[in-house]
């Protein structure tokens, strides 16, 4: 006998109004009641792309409200209590904590979560998952999953020439966001045991980070660039170690003179940290005078686009006899690498970079000693 579907507690309901738009509302049935919540979102007759892109992120914003309205319900909030919170859908749970992370963190954390949701929906695509599902044994086959069968790009529409597996680091960031969903589940009650518990996950492969020599760097500045301010920009970041996320919002309010120096004082975009940052003059001359602008304009222009900016960049390179793949995040290595090289001590320069953990720093060290260890190798014979 086939088990009976598990009944949503939180349903969208549409109301056609006398204007033709369409409310919404969630219909919310909890211990044999139901009680209805308005939520003031309306969708409009789709006459134009505009008009269904609009409807597209109504929608998007109302099942945002109904997974929260369902881990609420759970968590015996608004009043409810539930005897059973492992009957907790999986997918509105894990989608609520996603869109949490898309208001306070970075955009990448963000995609990362969300892509993982797409191979979990690939490995299980049951809608009726609950958290009473999610077995060590379970959680030990989305990982053989993900070591053996999930696609790079194998969850979305786009096609490609060849099937390629997962990096080895992507594994890690989609099982890593499973733990933090499972951990989070624990810590609000809804599972009384962690089935993540005891399963190994995937290590880390460490990537090659690209960087520009001291000379390489003179080079550049040489040279004409087709965008003025994107040789500013990635001058600046060369000589502070900043993001481009963090240059790209930089304001004038933000720009501090004490004691002689020039002083940033800024909270990092990735990770929110409050930042205090010196800058060289020669960093300063790039910011250029203040003249009129006020606390909130920005200090730099635009950049263009992220890929635009690259393109750019690469061009600009190779017309100042670089051939390498040059990103504007090659502008943070290169302030790494050349601290490093300079004999500024590692937790000085871990500081500067406004890494959170020492380890993250490790690797541009682990790039100096390299160096050092070529130029020993460069002795020529003396015997």
């Amino acid at each position: 006998m086939a088990a009976s579907p598990i009944k949503e507690p939180v349903r969208i309901r549409r109301k056609t109004l006398a204007n033709g738009n369409i409310s919404l509302y969630l219909a919310i049935y909890i211990n044999g009641r139901r009680e209805y919540e308005f939520l003031k979102l309306y969708l409009i007759p789709e006459k134009t792309k505009a008009d269904k892109e609009r409807n597209k992120q109504t929608m998007a914003l109302a099942n945002s409200i109904k997974a929260q309205r369902t881990v609420d319900i759970q968590n015996g909030a608004h009043g409810f209590k539930g005897d059973y919170k492992e009957q907790t859908l999986f997918y509105d749970y894990y989608n609520a904590l996603t869109e949490k992370r898309k208001k306070k963190e970075s955009k990448g954390n963000f995609s990362n979560w969300a892509s993982c949701l797409r191979h979990l929906k690939k490995y299980d695509p049951r809608p009726t998952l609950t958290f009473a599902d999610i077995t060590p044994k379970w959680v030990q086959g989305f990982h053989d999953y993900l070591e053996n069968k999930a696609e790079a790009f194998g969850c979305d529409s786009r096609k490609r020439l060849e099937k390629r597996p997962l990096s080895q680091n992507s594994k890690q960031s989609y099982f890593n966001k499973l733990r933090a969903c499972l951990r989070q589940a624990y810590e609000d009650g809804i599972i009384r045991i962690n089935p993540m518990r005891g399963i190994v996950g995937f290590s880390a492969q460490e990537g090659t980070r690209e960087y520009l020599t001291l000379e390489e760097v003179r080079a550049m500045a040489a040279t004409d660039c087709d965008y003025p301010e994107i040789k500013r920009a990635f001058l600046f970041a060369c000589l502070t170690g900043l993001r481009r996320s963090d240059i790209v919002k930089l304001t004038w309010g933000e720009v501090t003179e004490l004691e002689g120096r020039t002083r940033l004082i800024f909270r990092q975009k990735k990770t929110g940290g409050q930042e205090y940052l010196d800058i060289t003059p020669q960093a300063a001359e790039l910011i250029g005078e203040r003249g009129k602008a006020k606390p909130s304009d920005h200090v730099f222009g635009d950049i263009r686009y992220p890929g635009e900016t690259n393109d750019s960049l690469r061009i600009w390179a190779l017309r100042a006899g670089i051939d390498k793949r040059i990103s504007f995040h090659v502008g943070r290595h290169t302030f790494a690498v050349l601290m490093l090289t300079l004999g500024t001590d590692i937790y000085t320069v871990s500081k500067l970079l406004g890494h959170r953990e020492l380890k993250t720093t490790q690797i541009y060290a682990k790039i100096v000693d390299a160096k050092k260890q070529e130029a020993v190798d460069n002795i020529p014979k003396i015997l």
